[in-house]
């Protein structure tokens, strides 16, 4: 049923040789998974139907301005600590966007670390800045996950989000 499962990424990448811990030589590149889609469910938050109808809205979206908006959830953000950071880091490692016009939209949700983050690239945030991502978060969001909807609080989010793109 869930044919974009972790297990199939995973596998791709357990050949590699592990990492030592005290490696710490390009690890944070090394310690993103790799992008499945614009909606990469690693979490496993969300039913086969929701990411069906969040992939047409963003695929849509992007198609109708370039703009491109990727949801990634996740079980761990380590090594990182602040997940903004790791989806700052994330989205340029993946080059969320076009390049010419930075203008990519990462939104990245730990659930078991209870944490959302939603970084921009730089030609995003004159629009999305800080504080209008912090509002969406803390007053669309975050309401939504605390009855425990994450599809309705990230469907949400992402609307307001592209409403206030404009």
């Amino acid at each position: 049923m869930n044919f974009l499962s972790c297990k199939g990424i995973a596998q791709e990448t357990e050949t590699k040789k592990p990492t030592p811990e005290f490696d710490f030589s390009g690890m944070e590149k090394n310690s993103f998974p790799k992008p499945i889609g614009i909606i990469n469910d690693y979490g496993q938050i969300f039913t086969e139907s929701e990411r069906t109808e969040l992939s047409k809205i963003l695929y849509d979206y992007d198609i109708e301005t370039t703009r491109q908006i990727v949801v990634v959830t996740i079980d761990s953000i380590k090594p990182y600590t602040d997940i903004q950071k790791y989806a700052t880091d994330l989205g340029q490692t993946w080059g969320v966007g076009t390049a010419e016009k930075n203008n990519g939209l990462t939104i990245v949700v730990c659930n078991p670390c209870r944490q959302i983050g939603i970084a921009t690239g730089t030609g995003t945030e004159l629009i999305l800045t800080d504080e209008v991502c912090k509002e969406v978060i803390e007053k669309t969001i975050i309401p939504e996950f605390k009855n425990g909807e994450f599809y309705s609080g990230i469907k949400k989010g992402v609307t307001e989000l592209i409403e206030k793109w404009k």
